[in-house]
């Protein structure tokens, strides 16, 4: 029986570190040719990372991909095919190419015809398509590289089987939403009843910037069925064979991993883009303010997962409106966890402040001028120890907060990245519970009930003034979060919220709030993707934008 044997190399690039890119593809391709693969593939755009984003603008660095591509050729002559993803300048016109290497030099290259433009892609503005390529010959069989997007619509793959091919692969950049295994699932599933054909389904892993790319690479048989799967997140090299007969080529059952369900998943994507995030630009400690509140909570939790509690060091930095239990309670996370911690009370400071103002402010009322004044307090603060220590400082502020501008822009928002950025504040309270419920060998801190339950059950508080309440400022979190969701994450009208039995006062009052709030996210840290509709390059409003939504519109 003719067989076929493909190395799937879902791994981690880092954008723009070529050559050490370059060195993992080389090490793939040894796992490979030592396991006697006739071929190894790479994700997407793995040589230059992705998403490379306006990097592949720049001529010299397209060249420096060129010269990595040709070198690594040659390195990986006597042995299997290797197949990786790069930019690549044709004239004028700049491509998103998959090259196939065989002998020493570049056997094929596959220019990708669908470009996305929607959510964080926007393909179209870098990249020009190219037409639809034929079968690649490697080995035994010929092969169809959809690369991506163009398994995304029926056509690219639909072509390459009526020109030959024999086995579909998808090297992909794919990354992560809350539930986007299905939308996966169901896209490829389409492509092989469509075709008849295998598929091969290779994701990357890793984080970039606000995005993680999480693995869960799969292979399919005719029919649908499920023969291969990846783990999701992790980096791994899996060997998958391929047996020709009298209907064709089949892949041979392999390797079944275990997937989480959608809470292990977003804990994971938190934990893991703060990892790769810190790695990738060279930090290896962070500090966080401390409140005693639930978002600082679940951050420490999230970094002492990521780098060790070892690496984060908490700081409170209480005031006259600190309560006692908020300094037991961010003492008791931090001692659970383990993490170094620090106290900066910034009564002394506010005093300084306070008096170096009081000539201007003499005969006017204390207002949220002074509420704002305490927090940039611990900003300017935090931010002192950040560079003193050379630890990343990471923000606390949840989704709910970003939205509407709950948040002091150059105190509480001060910093280089926010864990829960795309997290809504009553998925924080349900993700304390998970954590302290779950614990999981990829986690670097201590199980067990790490967030003491009165952090999460306590009404939530900026304690900015004397018996201060979120609800005095804001509709109750399980009103404000669907509000939002619909929004946001839905594009809904005000109508469609009023329907669903909102009151029109707290609606009226979310949206402006959201719109008002848009300069501030423009100036905030970058966090961790959960959802389609994050704050970043998935969202993008204008700052000045006068349009509100009318009902009778």
């Amino acid at each position: 029986m003719t067989r076929f044997r493909l190395t799937l190399a879902q791994l981690n690039p880092t954008v723009g570190d070529l050559r050490g890119n370059a060195a993992k593809a080389l090490t793939a391709w040894h796992a490979g040719r030592e396991a006697g693969a006739d071929m190894v593939i790479l994700p997407e755009m793995f040589l230059a990372g992705y998403q490379p984003q306006d990097l592949v603008a720049k001529p010299a660095f397209v060249a420096d991909c060129r010269a990595v591509l040709d070198q690594l050729a040659i390195d990986c002559a006597d042995g299997p095919a290797l197949g990786i993803g790069l930019p690549w300048f044709e004239g004028a016109e700049l491509f998103n190419v998959y090259a196939v290497l065989k002998g020493g030099k570049i056997a094929t290259r596959v220019v990708k015809h669908h470009l996305p433009n929607f959510n964080v892609f926007d393909e179209q503005r870098l990249f020009s398509s190219g037409d639809v390529h034929g079968p690649t010959v490697v080995g035994p069989v010929r092969l169809g590289l959809p690369i991506c997007e163009d398994a995304w619509h029926p056509d690219v793959c639909e072509t390459l089987a009526e020109t030959g091919a024999e086995i579909l692969l998808v090297p992909n950049g794919s990354p992560y939403f809350r539930n986007k295994r299905d939308f996966r699932m169901t896209q490829m599933v389409s492509r092989v009843i469509e075709t008849g054909l295998p598929l091969v389904y290779l994701n990357m892993c890793g984080g970039q910037d606000d995005q993680v790319f999480d693995g869960g690479s799969f292979v399919l048989n005719p029919h649908g069925s499920l023969v291969v799967q990846m783990p999701v997140f992790d980096e791994a090299i899996a060997q998958v064979d391929f047996e020709q007969g009298a209907d064709g080529w089949l892949a041979v059952a392999g390797e079944m991993a275990h997937l989480p369900d959608e809470w292990e998943q977003d804990y994971r994507v938190m934990v893991e883009s703060l990892r790769d995030y810190l790695r990738k630009t060279g930090y290896s400690k962070v500090l966080l303010g401390l409140s005693g509140g639930v978002d600082s909570a679940i951050v420490a939790t999230i970094a002492a997962d990521a780098i060790g509690p070892q690496n984060v060091r908490c700081v409170m930095l209480p005031s006259e409106y600190t309560s006692a239990h908020s300094l037991e309670d961010a003492r008791a996370v931090a001692t659970n966890l383990g993490c170094h911690l620090d106290t900066v009370p910034i009564s002394g400071p506010r005093d300084a402040v306070t008096q170096a103002l009081e000539p201007m402010f003499a005969g006017l009322a204390p207002d949220v001028t002074e509420e704002n004044i305490q927090s940039r307090l611990r900003g300017l603060l935090l931010m002192a120890m950040s560079n003193k220590f050379g630890e990343m400082l990471l923000t606390t502020g949840n989704k709910s907060e970003v939205a509407v501008g709950y948040a002091t822009i150059y105190g509480d928002m001060a910093g280089g990245y926010n864990p829960i950025k795309d997290l809504y504040k009553m998925r924080v309270f349900e993700t304390c519970r998970w954590r302290n419920a779950n614990h999981r060998d990829w986690m670097l801190g201590p199980a067990g009930e790490v967030i003491p339950p009165r952090v999460i059950d306590k009404p939530p508080s900026a304690e900015l003034r004397d018996d201060q309440k979120d609800e005095d400022s804001l509709p109750p979190y399980p009103v404000l979060d669907r509000i939002l969701e619909m929004l946001v994450d839905e594009d809904a009208s005000i109508a469609e919220i009023v329907a669903e039995g909102f009151a029109i006062e707290d609606v009226r009052r979310v949206e402006h709030l959201l719109y008002i709030s848009e300069y501030k996210r423009f100036q905030s840290a970058p966090g961790a993707r959960l959802t389609r509709k994050a704050f970043w390059l998935d969202r993008r409003y204008p700052i000045v934008n006068r349009w509100r939504d009318r009902l009778d519109s």
